[in-house]
């Protein structure tokens, strides 16, 4: 055991590997719709690990990893932040911020009546509102006062003892509140969503869980061509407006041949012709083109993309699936549909009524020409999993660091916004720029996403390590964020209906939440 300690000792970077192992392993705890997190699991886990001493990391490599979570929670809520200030969303926004507002008056509330120090405090609140970046702000405000090194340090370490002891009842709030406030109200919430997704899908029934409809939204069927068929002498254009270009013929082939797709190529007898579109559509083929056939040539293949797009054309927010459909040209539309829509990270219904945010992400499928087309209309399409741009990611992330410095006074202490809060405020500023222009400063949304947790989780794995046993006298840890109340959310409910609402409380409230880090710091005295 002492030869195992020595080397973690010897090289604190294999106890922090070690820490995110075995805490994301712990972190698959789960009762019901609580689970424990990996966030937690690895304060948990570095925490135990801290009790034998002797293993320090700088607070260099703290702070750069926090800084790498901090900067992404700002790039990708950027887009969704910015897009909550409008009058559909009005009401949500300000649900949002109240909520914010009321849970900082409730920790200093009581802060004050307990008489807590910064440190709990503001543990108190990133526990109790479930907010992980607050030990973050929190600690960076607290090396700003000019304390002496082992005060500052034990309260730091306080931040993390009052955020173990309170997150699990942070976690398990909301989550009663989504089981008991329905009794209350007698609200059948389940019955509620279900409604609601039928009204938004046009009257299409909504399935249980685990059910799937077997159908595609889009899919491909050949035809073989026959004299006595209604489209056989037509030409390619004219049967494509027939279905208001909803079906397009994508290939002909004749004579064993495929031939190059134009617009006033007619059909002729035996040709097979492989088209594409949306499943409803092909209700009113009914024999038009000829038998349908699958005895297609070896040698050819019909090649279609997935493409990811984001929103960014103004023209096309706020509106409805169905209004984008009928809004757009036949040429426009040609070959296009879309199957997916993510805002925020979150998976939304693609519904008829489904309305269109700025920084929606939508998965389009089609030909390669057909999504050039519908991408420029539309914003821009996601980048490639192996590009990130380094140069405006660098030079922004500087710039939050100068932000940082801005200072303000609160109850005559002076407090920098710090590096945390300067990062947040560069990566906000840098994802809504990216909606105005797409090739400026693009972070695939996989590698923005992946840099968030590690970050975090590197961060909060170094805090656990560096706080030793005072932190083991009081722990009791949870997770992070508001998503054990949200899953238990999406379990009553039995569909996603509350996830477009949850997105913009999400980012508004991880945006609030995370600035009262040094509000509080300044205001416990």
């Amino acid at each position: 055991m002492e030869i195992i300690l020595e080397q973690l000792r010897t090289y604190p970077l294999m106890a922090l590997f070690l820490t995110l192992g075995l805490g994301y392993f712990a972190g698959k705890f789960r009762i019901k719709s609580f689970e424990l997190g990996g966030i937690a699991g690895t304060l948990l886990v570095a925490v135990l690990i801290g009790q034998f001493g002797g293993i320090a990391i700088a607070g260099d490599v703290k702070s750069f990893f926090f800084s790498l979570f901090i900067f992404m929670v700002g790039y990708i809520g950027g887009p969704q932040f910015f897009s909550s200030f409008n009058k559909s969303s009005i009401k949500y926004l300000i649900a949002g911020v109240s909520m914010t507002v009321m849970g900082l008056i409730a920790v200093v509330a009581i802060s004050i009546w307990a008489g807590l120090d910064k440190g709990l405090a503001a543990g108190l609140a990133a526990g109790g509102l479930t907010q992980s970046a607050i030990i973050g702000t929190a600690g960076n405000a607290i090396d700003q006062l000019g304390l002496a090194k082992t005060v500052a340090e034990q309260f730091k370490t306080n931040v993390a003892v009052g955020y173990s002891i309170t997150y699990i009842f942070g976690s398990l709030g909301p989550i009663l509140m989504v089981s008991f406030i329905p009794i209350l109200m007698k609200w059948d919430i389940r019955k509620e969503a279900i409604k609601l997704a039928e009204k938004l899908g046009g009257g299409a029934k909504q399935l249980a869980e685990d059910e799937f409809y077997a159908l595609s939204r889009s899919l491909s069927r050949a035809f073989t061509i026959s004299k006595e068929v209604e489209f056989c002498g037509q030409k390619v254009g004219d049967v494509e407006k027939v279905f208001n270009a909803d079906i397009v013929i994508e290939a002909i082939v004749r004579n064993d041949k495929a031939l190059e797709v134009r617009q006033n190529e007619t059909l002729q007898p035996d040709d097979l012709v492989i088209t594409s579109g949306v499943v409803r559509a092909y209700a009113e083929v009914d024999g038009r083109f000829g038998k349908e056939t699958d005895d297609i040539p070896d040698e050819f293949n019909l090649v279609e993309e997935r493409r990811k797009v984001v929103i960014t054309n103004k023209e096309v927010v706020e509106l409805t699936l169905r209004d984008l459909h009928d809004k757009a040209t036949v040429e426009q539309r040609h070959g296009v549909s879309v199957t997916e829509i993510y805002r925020a990270g979150h998976r939304l219904e693609t519904l008829p009524h489904t309305l269109m945010h700025l920084g929606d992400e939508l998965t389009l499928v089609g030909k390669k020409e057909d999504l050039d087309r519908a991408t420029r209309i539309l914003g821009y399409a996601t980048p490639k999993a192996s590009f990130t741009d380094f140069a405006v990611f660098g030079i922004a992330a500087a710039i939050g660091y100068l932000i940082g410095e801005i200072s303000f006074t609160i109850s005559g202490t002076s407090v920098a916004l710090g590096s945390g809060l300067g990062c947040l405020v560069s990566g906000l500023v840098l994802g809504f720029l990216r909606t105005k222009h797409p090739k400026f400063g693009n972070i695939n949304i996989g590698a923005a996403l992946f840099l968030q947790s590690f970050g975090l989780a590197v961060f909060v794995g170094i805090v656990g390590l560096n706080a030793g046993a005072p932190a083991l006298e009081a722990i009791m840890v949870g997770g992070r964020s508001a998503n054990p109340g949200f899953a238990a959310l999406l379990d009553k409910t039995g569909n996603s209906m509350g996830t477009s609402t949850f997105t913009i409380g999400y980012a508004v409230a991880n945006i609030f939440l995370t600035l009262w880090g040094p509000i509080i710091v300044a205001i416990i005295k």
